[in-house]
């Protein structure tokens, strides 16, 4: 006898998926815990208070992405867009900077767009001040017009970094088309210095990092470019159905990263070519410097996509060698290339060095890259439980945190498609997917998925982009802030000290020989016998720039037995009392000398 079939509507159809997945997970973690199975108990959430709140409209943070998708499938309207956490006003609290879409055919009329902006809607990107530090309250005001950083343009993504080492920090912004660069003035202002500085590149820009690659002290910038597209060059595709959809990179060619060199004076001299970044050109993306050989000196990996990956090894005279292949970074365990989106550099396993993690296309799953410390590198995906749980999702922004501070790194995924998602067949943007949270186990076991338990927030089916990480409401424990195409931005909130009482230390370092917020130092907390290290960094996710304050969680021991940085100059420092649960301020050349590779 056949069984009866229910015919549902795609909504329907994809609500069901959804809503078995996250009820599978919560069986699957009550039996574990029946069963005794190690580990379960810890992210298990029996109280009423979600892991993470969504607070984005509530505080203020009130912002739409606008595609500006007449219907014609142009590709940048699927990619954007990004996100930046950074004290623009150095009062102690995140700011929040949101890039933004626009018409790619300036002459029509955005109420006339496939999906028109909501009421109240402004053009350009927005920037939100923080009042946290003014108020006690957590609450947002859009700055855009005082500040004058609304460049109305196609956004892409943001990067920050202080590049004329006034204490300030400057905000780089990408764009199909040229792309602009704005100087902190210090006072509550920026202007475009993009001209004067010769950082503009009028391609099809992404991620963009800032780094200090041969340790002069001064912030160097590195550009992803995309592909070659052009909106009179447009070419259709189609899905599997016959539908008008996307196209996929292979149908465009890549066009080369570039360099940029920081002179000192305010200006920037093109060193693309002279630097080597020039021998390898790849559909760049996702971005993310570090020191992945050990050596002292900053590396640069870029997911390409649907192409090898590259890591960029520094030679340490100027020059780059492209080394993904030989370092086992380029492709997956099978070698494949594959969709790489966002990129994530940190120390998972507390062993010293920089891992990788990678996300990819539906289908393809994330790439976990694990370091021997000398750039050699084996794709653990599957090993560590990160491989069947990502392969239904295309991810993009992604970022190794300490969502509950017990001192082992977790993982966070931003999830939307770029292809029509056949079960939701009907909808206006089909394209939306659950975004993703991973615990680490510790002790070089598994991830687990706890996306299922973290709360509401967790559960919104979007189409998500970029993400940033940092602590939004100095409460010691690491926030993100989820830019979503075509929908609103979303503030989740983390909650888990109402829920825990592990410790905490966010360090605000200050380097004595220029590169003020010190990006790419190393700093290192040993704390009961375990030894976490930590980097100083804004770069990596997708298309979105981090809190440039270094966070610990440091699990139930309070006692800090010493501190040490490793400063982008090569020196190194120690400190031995240093408190835990609070923000503290580091400043080169008030520790003990120590001696650093490199």
């Amino acid at each position: 006898m056949k069984e009866k079939r229910v015919r549902r509507s795609p909504r329907e159809e994809h609500s069901r998926i959804l809503g078995r997945r996250s009820f599978l997970q919560l069986l699957s973690l009550g039996l574990a815990r029946q069963l005794g199975i190690p580990g379960t108990a810890a992210f298990a959430n029996p109280s009423s208070i979600p892991l993470f709140r969504e607070a984005a409209e509530e505080v203020g943070l009130k912002f739409h992405h606008f595609t500006g998708t007449m219907g014609q499938y142009f590709m940048p309207e699927i990619m954007g867009a990004g996100v930046a956490l950074f004290d623009y006003d150095n009062d102690g609290d995140l700011d929040v900077y949101l890039v933004q879409g626009t018409m790619l055919d300036p002459t029509e009329d955005p109420r006339k767009a496939k999906f028109p902006p909501p009421p109240g809607w402004q053009p350009g990107n927005r920037l939100f001040r923080n009042l946290l530090s003014e108020t006690g309250k957590l609450e947002f005001v859009d700055v855009t017009e005082k500040a004058r950083v609304g460049h109305v343009g196609y956004g892409m993504g943001v990067a920050v970094g202080d590049y004329d080492n006034d204490g300030f920090q400057d905000l780089y912004v990408t764009n199909f088309g040229h792309n602009v660069l704005y100087h902190n003035n210090g006072d509550g202002t920026f202007t475009d210095v993009t001209v004067q500085a010769g950082v503009d590149d009028p391609r099809w820009s992404t991620s963009a990092a800032w780094v200090d690659y041969d340790r002069d002290g001064r912030l160097d910038l590195f550009v992803a470019n995309y592909l070659d597209f052009t909106v009179k060059g447009n070419k259709q595709c189609y899905a599997s159905t016959g539908e008008r959809d996307y196209c996929t990179p292979k149908m465009y060619q890549p066009v080369p990263a570039r360099l940029f060199h920081n002179r000192g004076d305010g200006t920037f001299e093109d060193v693309t070519e002279s630097a080597g970044i020039g021998a390898a050109i790849g559909p760049g993306l996702g971005v993310v410097c570090a020191d992945f050989n050990g050596d002292g000196w900053p590396d640069i990996y870029v997911a390409n996509d649907g192409a090898a990956a590259h890591l960029w090894i520094n030679q340490r005279n100027g020059t780059f060698k492209e080394q993904g292949l030989l370092s086992g970074t380029a492709y997956n365990a099978e070698g494949a290339p594959q969709a790489g989106m966002g990129v994530a550099a940190g120390d998972f396993d507390n062993d010293g060095d920089e891992d990788i993690f990678k996300t990819n296309l539906t289908n393809e799953g994330g790439n976990l890259y694990v370091n021997d410390g000398r750039a050699n590198f084996y794709d653990a995906s599957a090993e560590f439980g990160l491989l069947q749980p990502t392969v239904p999702y295309t991810g993009f922004g992604t970022d190794w945190f300490d969502y509950d501070n017990d001192g082992c790194l977790d993982l966070f995924v931003a999830n939307g498609a770029v292809n029509r998602i056949e079960s939701l067949r009907g909808s206006p943007y089909p394209f939306n997917q659950n975004n993703q949270l991973f615990r680490n186990e510790g002790d070089g076991k598994k991830f687990r998925e706890i996306t299922g338990v973290a709360g509401p927030a967790l559960a919104l089916s979007e189409v998500s982009r970029g993400a940033a990480f940092g602590d939004v409401n100095n409460d010691g424990a690491i926030d993100v802030v989820v830019a979503n195409n075509n929908g609103p931005a979303r503030l989740l909130l983390n909650q888990t000290r109402s829920l825990n009482h592990n410790h905490w230390l966010a360090v605000r370092l200050e380097a004595a020989n220029g590169n003020r917020f010190a990006i790419g130092a190393k700093v290192e907390v040993r704390l009961g016998g375990r030894k976490l290290l930590r980097r100083a960094h804004t770069d990596g996710s997708y298309l979105s720039a981090n809190d440039v304050r270094v966070h610990f969680g440091l699990g139930e021991s309070a006692k800090i037995e010493r501190l040490t940085v490793l400063w982008p100059d090569g020196r190194g420092e120690e400190w031995d009392r240093v408190d835990a649960d609070r923000m503290v301020t580091i400043r080169q050349g008030t520790g003990r000398s120590l001696r650093g590779p490199g």
